[in-house]
């Protein structure tokens, strides 16, 4: 079994006026949204093997705000990268042989995360953990996926059971909708 983390940047800064969609930045809610799924993903119980990100600035800050004590490979391919992009990435990243490792973290941007769900798990293993993350998978949010495969190159549709979501508002109401 091989495991899948998905990261989705915290809520960024769309008041900077003209910013480029790559450079934009957390923004206050951002930053506190970040630290505390940072914390609630190195307290969920796995060593991620490979964190792996796209380089857009809010990915990069929700990382060092969250987690700055990660190595990170940041991969340009996940800049708004589509479900199979991502998937190419995770191959890529993970190793082989005896260099194969256990579990990748992605850290990038929707929709290609939400995407990758709808990708890897199967109609039969779908939950109410699924059905919940495909209302809304919304900033900030963290899934983790269980692949039932040996290796990374059998990485593919419908492989995978999702066995964890969480938003930063189920650990600070504060972080949550905006009114």
């Amino acid at each position: 079994m091989k495991i899948v983390g998905l990261w989705r940047h915290a809520k960024s800064d769309w008041g900077e006026g003209a910013v480029r969609d790559f450079d934009r930045r957390l923004n206050e809610r951002g930053c506190r949204g970040a630290k505390v799924m940072g914390e609630h993903v190195r307290d969920h119980g796995i060593a991620w093997d490979r964190v792996v990100a796209s380089p857009a600035t809010r990915v990069c800050a929700t990382l060092q705000e969250g987690l700055p004590e990660l190595d990170v490979s940041y991969d340009q391919k996940l800049y708004l990268a589509s479900a199979d992009t991502i998937m190419e990435v995770i191959e890529a990243h993970a190793g082989e042989g005896d260099g194969e490792v256990r579990s990748v973290l992605v850290s990038g941007h929707n929709p290609g995360l939400l995407e990758t769900i709808l990708e890897l798990v199967a109609p039969a293993r779908e939950n109410d953990l699924f059905r919940e993350a495909v209302v809304k998978f919304p900033t900030g949010a963290f899934a983790v996926l269980e692949c039932d495969i040996e290796s990374w190159d059998q990485l593919k549709p419908r492989c995978a059971k999702l066995v964890h979501f969480a938003r930063p508002r189920d650990f600070d109401p504060e972080l949550g909708p905006e009114g």
